[in-house]
């Protein structure tokens, strides 16, 4: 059901190497690139991320509470792209681990523009 989720950014060339890097196992890169908004994933046809410098030329904010999940595949890929995350500029908003006995495993970061990631598995 979810087309695209949009990141404000303040620069694009630094975002769109952050999430083309960290997903790149994933067969994801900037599928189109306008400008003041680029789209990556694997193909127009999935979920993508949309990298934007806000419409109205204001400074990027993340919103308090907003988050976007990004499925894992494993308790171990979720703890890499975390790892991955990190090395490419994100900070740390959440170790690696079970959040939930037996049916919810996630780790956290910011982007380097302050929007908060998850990265999960059930189970």
């Amino acid at each position: 059901m979810i087309g695209y989720t949009t990141l404000g950014v303040a620069d694009m060339d630094r975002a769109k190497t952050f999430y083309s890097e960290l997903f790149a196992e994933y067969d994801a890169k900037v599928l189109m690139d306008m400008g003041r908004i680029a789209f990556v994933g694997k193909s127009m046809a999935e979920p993508m991320v949309a990298l934007c410098v806000p419409y109205n030329e204001d400074a990027p904010t993340p919103g308090n509470g907003v988050m976007v999940a990004f499925p894992a595949g494993s308790k171990e890929k979720a703890a890499a792209l975390h790892a991955r995350a990190l090395s490419l500029g994100a900070t740390c908003d959440g170790e690696p681990g079970q959040r939930i006995e037996g049916r919810f495993y996630g780790a956290y970061v910011r982007d380097p523009d302050g929007n908060k990631l998850a990265f999960y598995e059930f189970g």
